[in-house]
């Protein structure tokens, strides 16, 4: 069991102390001063721990090795089992120790300190003469100390400690928790010896003691005395601060936190995490008809249009003017994907199954028609997975937003009153805009596309309003019609911004919130009709 003990060391990659340099252990000489330079801890040991690399997880495998060999031979060389009546005597005062404990004690002629070995049946080694250099009371508190190890099974927890390590040897988090669990283990134990009546300065004295006269173990997963941080420990040693016992009330407190802690941001996350749209959309919003062709060059109608009847007929228009209608963002909002998306023109006559849509959405009132467009959008949707084998995620960003707000002197807008004329939607020329029966989200929008940012409406209006707005076009605007539509007049009209505040009433004020952007994963060219 000794051997399946030491063979844990293989798996420790962290905070080892130097054990080549325990070779020569057994030709120094016994005096404090010769062990108290052997004890000097290396110079070089902090620089090692800062990297973490594949050679160091190499070469530190290969010293841990070779520290477990030296181990397992200074384990070789121990005597006969020490038993509970040589303690007592050498205590030479009543023990209230547990000494007929299930344990074995064994000397070892070696120089290791003081310490217990093994997991599942562990064994309490002890150097030879230990009872000679040590006073009555101090070796009662060394001894109390490792019964504390072993009934904490420190060992077990160290052991399993190793074998995390040995896996995310990589992760600087892991380094930290290993040593944090050596000086935890180790100021319990302090705790508890100290509540067991031992007086702090025998007990601090002692450590010093067996620090100056015996070697570290080279492994964490064997429980000594002198581990951890001994400046430290010694400190609260002396100041021995009466600590509340850990009662069950205490400890199901402690163990609420820890699941809270766990589990807090996991349900935060799920309820927080923005909805995410189907790539394909429903499965029952598809059209029932489809055709999707190239473009032809130079072609006399362009531009994406709306049928009556649920009906899309899209003439020269790129996929990436497709995906920003069907996901309801604008141009800019739009990233990834190879260049063709933006270059490449086709035409697009899509239609739905006639039963689902209504027969005249002009008598639809306004929260009718959202509803249609938003399973139109779903339906084309499903219509870019399927044949252009679409596929996105989402994602957030730093984007020019604006807020379309009523301006200080009101709208000049005005409402649409039924029986002046037939004409619904928003005519778009250069440096031109003219509204007819159209809606303040329909105006958002047009000039989401014109400003190169999202639009939102905020100004209140409901119902359908005409209106007309011209301005000049600005260097890099973007444009919603041909280049070679004829281009009237632009001088003297004012900026979009200015036009919009003084010709309809309204204002476009930055909002610098951050946007949503669609990110083109995957896509590949038309299948065939």
């Amino acid at each position: 069991m000794l051997r399946r003990a030491i063979c844990c060391g293989f798996l420790r990659q962290l905070s080892f102390s130097c054990p080549f340099r325990c070779w020569w252990a057994s030709e120094v000489s016994s005096s404090g001063e010769a062990l108290q330079r052997w004890r000097r801890p290396c110079r070089w040991r902090g620089q090692w721990n800062k990297s973490a690399s594949p050679l160091r997880h190499c070469v530190t495998r290969l010293l841990r090795l070779l520290g477990c060999r030296w181990l397992r031979r200074c384990l070789g060389c121990c005597g006969s089992a020490v038993s509970p009546a040589f303690i007592r005597a050498a205590l030479r005062v009543g023990s209230p120790l547990p000494l007929e404990a299930p344990i074995r004690v064994i000397s070892s002629p070696t120089l290791i300190e003081p310490g217990l070995f093994g997991i599942f049946r562990p064994v309490l080694l002890l150097p030879d003469g230990i009872a000679d250099r040590l006073t009555p009371a101090q070796f009662q508190a060394i001894l109390a100390h490792e019964l504390c190890h072993l009934r904490r099974r420190d060992n077990l927890a160290a052991a399993t400690h190793m074998v995390v390590e040995a896996i995310f040897w990589f992760h600087p988090l892991v380094w930290w928790i290993g040593a944090r669990l050596i000086e935890e283990r180790e100021r319990a134990c302090d705790e508890e010896v100290l509540q067991q009546g031992s007086q702090p300065e025998v007990y601090a004295e002692g450590i010093l003691r067996v620090c100056k006269l015996y070697l570290e173990s080279p492994l964490s997963c064997s429980s000594g005395v002198t581990g951890a941080d001994l400046k430290q420990r010694i400190e609260a040693i002396m100041t021995h601060r009466i600590l509340p016992r850990l009662t069950l009330t205490r400890k199901l407190l402690v163990a609420s936190a820890g699941i809270a802690a766990v589990t807090g941001p996991i349900v935060l996350g799920i309820v927080n995490s923005p909805p995410v749209r189907a790539q394909a959309g429903s499965a029952s919003l598809r059209f029932e008809v489809a055709s999707i062709k190239p473009a032809k060059p130079d072609p006399l109608n362009r531009g994406f249009r709306m049928v009556s009847g649920g009906s899309i007929n899209a003439s020269s228009t790129t996929l990436k003017q497709l995906v920003a209608f069907a996901y309801d963002v604008q141009d800019s909002q739009i990233s990834g994907g190879p260049s063709w998306i933006s270059s490449e023109k086709y035409d697009i006559l899509a239609q739905p199954v006639p039963s689902e849509v209504p027969a005249d959405v002009r008598e639809m009132s306004e929260d009718q028609r959202k509803r249609a467009l938003d399973r139109m959008r779903q339906r084309l949707r499903s219509l870019l997975a399927e044949r252009f084998q679409l596929t996105v995620s989402r994602d957030t960003k730093e984007l020019p937003a604006y807020a379309l707000r009523i301006g200080k002197n009101g709208s000049k807008l005005q409402e649409f009153k039924e029986g002046e004329h037939n004409l619904e939607g928003i005519g778009l020329g250069k440096g031109q805009l003219t509204l007819r029966r159209s809606t303040m989200q329909m105006l958002a929008t047009v000039l989401s596309k014109l400003v190169g940012g999202p639009v939102q409406d905020q100004t209140g209006l409901t119902g359908t309003f005409d209106g007309k707005l011209e301005w000049t076009p600005e260097p890099g605007e973007p444009s919603l019609v041909p280049e070679t539509t004829p281009t009237p007049t632009l001088s003297g009209r004012p900026s979009l911004f200015t036009a919009v505040q003084e010709q309809l009433g309204l204002k476009l004020e930055s909002t610098g919130d951050p946007g949503e952007m669609i990110v083109v994963d995957k896509v590949e060219k038309p299948s065939e009709n």
